[in-house]
Parts: structure tokens; C-alpha cells; sequence
């Protein structure tokens, strides 16, 4: 890329300053840029351009310019993402994938607000959720805003954020109803071993496991799904709860009251963590034998009884067939038809992030907002107030309305001048 070059003018008129203008033109945006030297003698101008000159080619916008977006990735992957959690890395590159297969920039600086903004129309019209774009647009505004720092990028580009539109519902599933928690349970069986129907061969060969694997295989399924339910973990951190682990999230009933256990490198805050256990959840592991305390808490066996790696993608798929064996739809997904190649809308089943929501449904009737925070191990209030406390108007208008409906005597206002009491008692005005 050529030099840049700082040209010097006067402004013609007689009301125009009296000092000499300096200015080139942006080999990036291709605008040009203005701005006085505060010299009214050319000789002083000419040095004070000069100067102006060889600071723009020795420091910013010619480094700047010439940054590739390959050299770009491979520094912010090895000299930032290396100190953060690896789900957060593998997140990352997950986005900077996203950004060369949509945008494909050659350059660093070729991440303009334009192209950002077709970034998540492109996501958007893929049927991603407003939240996945939004985590998208935050992951990718915090590496060029380091790219900035150490002067690899002269100013980030302006990120506009979605908001909410309307309708979008800001949970992606829903909380369960018990009796649909318990409609998964029941489904544990069918789902792992569907019968196939009169004259249809199986699908797939299970291996033919004895009565007793499959008991084991639906017992551990059964402990594992009522562990989410009653203690309100994510999915990836169930998979890592243990009872005599230190270095792991672990189980602490040592003391006066039942504890969790989190090192920062497992928790979402990144911060270790001793937070109380939910009641409930403690008086279940406490059926469990102290004989069989050892090792993960959790242990959801394969298909042939035998005890699986930790696999976080295949526990969330098995669980999600489990609810859709048993019908329990938290709303809808879009999906590319695949003879059409239009999006679609699809039943989204029941997870184990829904499990989560049910239990902070739960627990927000019962516990003040700050509590349920710590209960759910959020990282402010505001998350908390907005996916849990005050978020089923429904519910809430059923508890007033079962309240007013008690009352020996109720009294309707219909307009200033008028009062109607209960249908058994005479109407009067005032």
C-alpha cells in the first residue's frame, strides 16, 4: 500500500480562518481528512503537515490498513482466548468462523459496521435466535475493541445491537409443568428401547441388552433427569458434579447445611464459588447410598449399560428425544426444509436448559430476587429479574383473582359515579 501523503491548503473567503489546513485521504475509507495546522506562515505549515505525516505512516492508519484478519485471529486466539474458559474459546471460534464464511474478510479493517450489520441479517434470515446474534455481535465488539488497544485497528467499528422484536419471547424454551416432567420420566423407557410396531423391523440393533441393562440404563437416565429438576444445574456442570473431587464442582454435606462447591474454571462467572444447595436437591442425594458416594454424581448410562465419557452434546441430544417421545413441545425452532430449502417452524422439545427454567420458576414464588440470583448463580440481578421474577402475569393474575374472589364482599368500580357491589346485595349510586 502506497504512503500516505499530507497536502496543505488555505480556505478561500474572508471570513475563513487566517491558519493553513492540512489534510489526506483515508486509504481505508477513501474519505478525506481535514485538519489545521494553526499556522498562518506556509513554511510553518509545510513542517507541521510534515510531522502530521509521518505519524500517520509510522504508527496507526498504515498498520492499521495492512493487518490481515488471519494475522488478526491467530494473535487475539493465542494471546486472549488462551486465558479463558474453553467453552468460551470453542464459542469464539465458532463466531470467527461465522464472520469468514459470511463476510470473508481479507483484512481486519474489511469488519466494518456495514458489514456487521448484513453479519446478522445473514444470521437472522438462518433462523439463529436474537440472543445467539447478540452473543455473536459481543464476541466479535470485544475482539476488535482489543484489536484496538494494542494498535492493531485504528477504532472499532459502531455495533449495533437487535433489540427484542416484537413477540420474540426472551426465554427459548418455557418452564415445565410437573405433570409433564413426569410424562418424561415415564418416556425414559420408550425412548431409549422404542418397540417397533406389528410387522416393522427395528430401526437400529441395540445390541440386544438383558432386562437388567435396561432397567440400569432407565434407572440412571431417571436419577440423572431428577437431579436437574430438583437442583437447577446446567447441563454441563451436572456432567462435572462430584462427590470427592476438590479440583471439580463437588458436593460439600460436611457442614451444618448442604453446599455446592464451584472452581472458577467450571463456572459461567469465572469466579469459585460456595453457593447453598436447593432443600429439595440435598434430601435427594441423601438417598443415596454413602456406600455409592464416590466419583460423578451423575452417571447416565449408554445404550448397552455401560457408563459414557462426558459428552455434553450427546446427554443434551438424548435428552431432548426424551422429550419429544413424550410430546412435550416449549415452543418452536426454524429449519431449513430440506427439499424446499425454506425455513420452517418446528417444535422445539423439552431440554434439560428447560429443567433449569422449572426449577427457577419454582424457586422465584418462594425466595426474594437477590436469593434466587445466588440460587441460579447469575452474574447480576437483571438476569434474574428478567427471565424469572415477575415474568408469568398469568399466574400472578390467577393469585389475585382467587384472592378477590374469597373476599365475603366485592365491590366493583365502574365509573366515578358509580358503585356495583355483589350480584346479592342491592345496587346503589353516589
Amino acid at each position: 500500500m502506497d504512503a500516505i501523503t499530507v497536502s496543505i491548503f488555505k480556505r478561500k473567503g474572508s471570513n475563513r480562518s487566517p491558519n493553513y489546513q492540512m489534510q489526506f485521504r483515508d486509504p481505508v475509507s477513501g474519505r478525506k481528512i481535514v485538519k489545521t495546522t494553526g499556522q498562518t506562515r506556509r513554511r510553518e505549515a509545510e513542517r507541521a503537515a510534515a510531522t502530521w505525516e509521518a505519524e500517520l505512516n509510522e504508527n496507526g492508519y498504515q498498520r492499521a490498513a495492512k493487518t490481515t484478519w488471519q494475522d488478526f485471529r491467530e494473535r487475539y486466539e493465542a494471546e486472549q482466548l488462551s486465558g479463558l474458559a474453553e467453552n468460551t474459546e470453542k464459542h469464539v471460534f465458532t463466531v470467527f468462523n461465522q464472520v469468514e464464511k459470511i463476510i470473508g474478510p481479507r483484512r481486519l479493517v474489511d469488519v466494518t459496521a456495514d458489514q456487521l450489520s448484513r453479519f446478522a441479517a445473514e444470521l437472522r434470515a438462518a433462523g439463529r435466535a436474537e440472543s445467539t446474534i447478540r452473543s455473536y455481535l459481543a464476541h466479535i465488539g470485544a475482539a476488535l475493541n482489543w484489536a484496538v488497544g494494542i494498535g492493531l485497528l485504528r477504532e472499532a467499528p459502531k455495533i449495533v445491537h437487535p433489540k427484542r422484536a416484537k413477540g420474540v419471547k426472551v426465554m427459548k424454551g418455557r418452564p415445565l409443568a410437573t405433570e409433564e416432567f413426569e410424562r418424561m420420566i415415564a418416556n425414559i423407557d420408550s425412548t431409549f428401547y422404542p418397540k417397533p410396531k406389528p410387522g416393522e423391523k427395528p430401526k437400529r440393533d441395540w445390541g440386544k441388552p438383558t432386562p437388567d441393562v435396561m432397567d440400569q440404563v432407565v434407572a440412571s437416565w431417571r436419577f440423572y433427569l431428577e437431579g436437574l429438576w430438583w437442583s437447577g444445574l446446567r447441563l454441563a456442570e451436572s456432567l462435572q458434579l462430584y462427590w470427592d473431587r476438590d479440583d471439580k464442582l463437588a458436593v460439600d454435606m460436611t457442614g451444618r447445611r448442604p453446599m455446592l462447591r464451584i472452581p472458577a474454571e467450571l463456572e459461567k462467572g469465572h469466579k469459585t464459588r460456595i453457593l447453598p444447595m436447593a432443600p429439595e436437591f440435598a434430601e435427594f442425594l441423601e438417598r443415596v447410598p454413602e456406600a455409592e458416594r464416590r466419583g460423578r454424581v451423575f452417571k447416565p448410562l449408554g445404550l448397552r449399560g455401560l457408563v459414557m465419557a462426558v459428552s455434553v452434546q450427546w446427554v443434551s441430544k438424548m435428552t431432548g428425544r426424551i422429550g419429544e417421545k413424550a410430546c412435550v413441545a416449549v415452543g418452536t425452532r426454524k429449519v431449513k426444509d430440506k427439499e424446499t430449502g425454506k425455513m420452517v417452524e418446528v417444535p422445539k422439545w423439552a431440554s434439560a436448559q428447560d429443567l433449569r427454567r422449572s426449577f427457577g420458576e419454582r424457586w422465584s414464588t418462594r425466595v426474594m430476587p437477590q436469593v434466587l440470583m445466588e440460587l441460579m448463580r447469575h452474574e447480576n440481578i437483571e438476569t434474574t429479574m428478567k427471565y424469572y421474577v415477575g415474568r408469568n402475569a398469568e399466574r400472578t393474575a390467577d393469585a389475585l383473582w382467587a384472592a378477590f374472589e374469597s373476599l365475603p364482599v366485592r365491590t366493583f368500580v365502574r365509573t366515578n359515579t358509580e358503585v356495583v357491589q355483589d350480584e346479592n346485595e342491592e345496587t346503589s349510586t353516589v
